[in-house]
């Protein structure tokens, strides 16, 4: 009886992060093959760039560079501070008797028992949990650029390149916190029942294509590669 109320639950849910990841895989591979195609790739591109004319013109520019990098260093903070609250809020639902559970029963699909609502929850408490860990490991690399872009540019080790793989690598762990913190929405949908977290995903799915592909002229970044 009890899998007769959770089949959908088994299907959906599944299905839904099948399609989430699904979409960042090939995201992924579009950013190795064909990077200023895509928004992270451009924007990459568009970093280094940055470093590179910052550390050759550090007299002038230094202001400019610690104030854009506290910026960044505020938004990761904020993320965190937004996770680990949620966090915080969660594991005291998740300890309480799941009261919140009873007026839904009769309203929405799939399986309301105590161990479904407690996995529930918990998959939320562990994707806000990882979405803090990758920003707060962003904030440790942006910080570090903080200090070594002001050295000078002809020093041996700490070079412009170095300096722009560590901002890379911050700005990823940033996009990584945040697409974990969006996939979170789906499953918090999942409280109402299957349904909503398929739609949900569906849904993002384009929206988010949208926003990580550059539609233009396919030769002009063949050449700019």
């Amino acid at each position: 009886m009890e899998f007769k109320k959770c089949y959908l639950d088994l299907i959906m849910v599944p299905l839904s992060f099948m399609i989430s990841i699904g979409y960042h895989l090939w995201l992924w591979h579009k950013v190795q093959t064909q990077p200023l195609s895509t928004v992270i790739g451009a924007n990459a591109h568009g970093r280094r760039l940055w470093v590179h004319t910052i550390m050759k013109d550090n007299e002038k520019k230094h202001i400019l560079a610690i104030q854009t990098i506290r910026n960044t260093i505020m938004g990761s903070t904020l993320m965190a501070t937004t996770s680990i609250v949620l966090c915080c809020g969660l594991a005291a639902v998740i300890s309480s008797s799941y009261s919140v559970k009873k007026p839904l029963n009769n309203t929405i699909y799939g399986a309301h028992g105590q161990l479904m609502v407690a996995l529930k929850y918990v998959t939320l408490l562990v994707l806000f949990l990882f979405s803090f860990m990758f920003h707060s490991l962003s904030i440790r690399f942006i910080g570090q650029v903080n200090f070594l872009i002001n050295c000078p540019e002809d020093s041996a080790i700490v070079t412009s390149t170095y300096v722009s793989e560590l901002l890379e690598k911050s700005f990823m762990l940033s996009m990584i916190g945040n697409r974990i913190f969006y996939s979170a929405l789906p499953i918090m949908l999942w409280i109402f029942g299957p349904v909503p977290v398929l739609l949900c995903s569906s849904t993002m799915m384009p929206v988010l294509y949208n926003l990580d592909l550059l539609f233009g002229d396919t030769h002009s970044w063949k050449t700019m590669a």
